[in-house]
């Protein structure tokens, strides 16, 4: 039996299939580290404090925080957590290890911001709420599903790249 190798696709404009995989690639990980950081950096700000409280009052998973922090303070210190994400996952070129850390970390985030999601500030009762999420908050939130995304494709990649560096020390 004759095996007939498939040809490589034409380049468009100049631009390969595998160029623009890894142009993509690039883009989805600082994409993914850019908004994560300009969030982070946002939440020293008391607009951004004041923003947030509405939600992480009604949250099971933060409300608790409250009790401990003043709302100026819990910001202060959810954007310290997400800038190191933001810098775990920009580290990749030189640490898949850093990276993989830094996913799961946005992985963890952005479950708990979906979770805002079932709260009923997040959907607009003059559409007759749920499925007409609301401008401020529900149509805001929509965007983490996507930015899940791309940190469990980080996460993934920098995974793998952790596990063949690892195979290949081992022989």
């Amino acid at each position: 039996m004759t095996s007939v190798a498939a040809a490589a696709p034409a380049p468009v404009l100049g631009v390969t299939p595998i160029t623009a995989e890894r142009a993509g690639e690039t883009i989805v990980r600082y994409g993914l580290v850019l908004v994560i950081a300009w969030f982070a950096i946002m939440k020293f700000t008391i607009v951004e404090a004041e923003g947030i409280k509405p939600l992480v009052t009604g949250s099971p998973l933060l409300g608790w925080a409250y009790h401990f922090l003043s709302v100026g303070s819990f910001s202060r210190c959810l954007g310290l957590v997400e800038l190191a994400i933001a810098c775990l996952i920009a580290l990749r070129p030189v640490s898949a290890r850093a990276c993989l850390i830094g996913s799961a970390g946005g992985i963890g985030m952005f479950l708990t911001t979906l979770t805002f999601l079932f709260q009923r500030v997040a959907w607009d009762a003059s559409l007759g709420g749920f499925p007409a999420p609301s401008a401020a908050v529900g149509e805001f939130l929509i965007k983490d599903i996507v930015l899940l995304g791309a940190a469990v494709w980080s996460f993934g990649e920098a995974w793998t790249a952790v596990s063949d560096r690892r195979s290949r020390l081992k022989t």
